[in-house]
């Protein structure tokens, strides 16, 4: 039986392909199966608790090398996001791995260095949140548990164009918390835009009011920053956890492209999403933890037809079923 979802990133997106690995032997070897999420190549018939558990053995070593006989296949692409998944970072070996990262699914089995994610080697990142004047006391009531990995949060509310001021927050340095206002007028991407600007470091995480980060995936950001600046990445995907009336939801893992660089710049009205002008291989999905999403049965109801509205053909009135229908393997 094909698993349903992928033993790597979780996602229901498991399809049937024509993708090849080499391996350093020169064996060239054909898989039936990919994620079309994260690229994992895949057996037919494939157990993925055996398969999680082989990769989490081969990911606890200094050198990452591909296992020919294996039931998955990883190139360095898709190892980079798997290792993310144990706090693991990846490095190339040489030139040709630095192309593989550059030019995903080049037909190359992975063969890597790899490290321990540390926060403290990390790079700076910036949190940037979106809410209305009404949920701006719960924001800031939720700061304090983020201190220990950003010195610069910036909320942007919807409502009349408001400059820039500072607010007092427990353990965090004077001016370090900053609340400006601009309506929102149904463009979500040009709200996310306005508040990358307001980022004082070269990378920012977005959240929006009704999410929330456990502050131990928080504190692995700034790794994840030096992990993409070395590979010329400038787009971060991190799971989402839709929770409708707390129940998780089937529509996971949901990836949201919120870690950025400053000048990254979203489009679409609704379903914003980063432009980058490489493409999609200037980006990677981090598996080391997710965003809680808190939604009200309510409001899954309504959500769809409310982004239809404001951008036709492009408010998915198909997610409303998924987001309502309990999460299953």
């Amino acid at each position: 039986m094909t698993m349903r979802r992928c033993f790597v990133c979780a996602a229901d997106m498991v399809a049937p392909s024509t993708r090849h690995l080499i391996y350093p032997d020169g064996r060239r070897r054909l898989f039936p199966l990919a994620c079309a999420s994260c690229g994992v190549l895949l057996e037919g018939g494939a157990d993925a608790s055996r398969c999680r558990a082989h990769l989490a053995e081969a990911l606890a070593a200094q050198v990452f090398v591909s296992d020919p006989d294996a039931t998955y296949g990883l190139d360095l692409y898709t190892l980079r996001s798997a290792a993310t998944g144990l706090g693991r970072g990846v490095r190339p070996l040489d030139a040709e791995g630095r192309a593989a990262l550059r030019h995903p699914h080049d037909g190359h089995a992975a063969r890597a260095a790899l490290y321990t994610l540390d926060a403290s080697e990390g790079r700076p990142v910036s949190l940037g949140l979106l809410c209305r004047q009404s949920e701006l006391d719960a924001v800031l009531t939720s700061l304090p548990a983020q201190v220990g990995w950003t010195d610069d949060i910036a909320i942007l509310l919807d409502s009349d164009v408001t400059p820039p001021g500072a607010v007092s927050v427990a353990g965090f340095p004077a001016g370090a918390v900053r609340v400006t206002a601009r309506p929102l007028e149904g463009n979500f991407a040009a709200q996310r835009n306005a508040l990358q600007a307001l980022a004082r470091h070269a990378w920012m995480l977005q959240l929006d009011a009704d999410e929330t980060l456990d502050p131990a995936t928080g504190r692995l950001l700034p790794a994840l920053a030096a992990l993409a600046g070395a590979d010329a990445v400038r787009s971060i995907g991190l799971p989402r956890f839709n929770r409708v009336d707390g129940v998780l939801s089937d529509v996971y893992p949901d990836v949201q492209y919120r870690l950025n660089r400053n000048d990254v710049r979203y489009a679409g009205r609704v379903h914003e999403r980063p432009q980058l002008a490489g493409g999609w291989p200037e980006s990677f999905i981090s598996l080391h933890g997710g965003i809680e999403h808190r939604l009200s049965r309510a409001h899954v109801a309504g959500r769809s037809r409310r982004y239809e509205a404001l951008d036709p053909g492009r408010g998915r009135p198909e997610e409303e079923d998924a987001l309502l229908r309990p999460y299953r393997d």
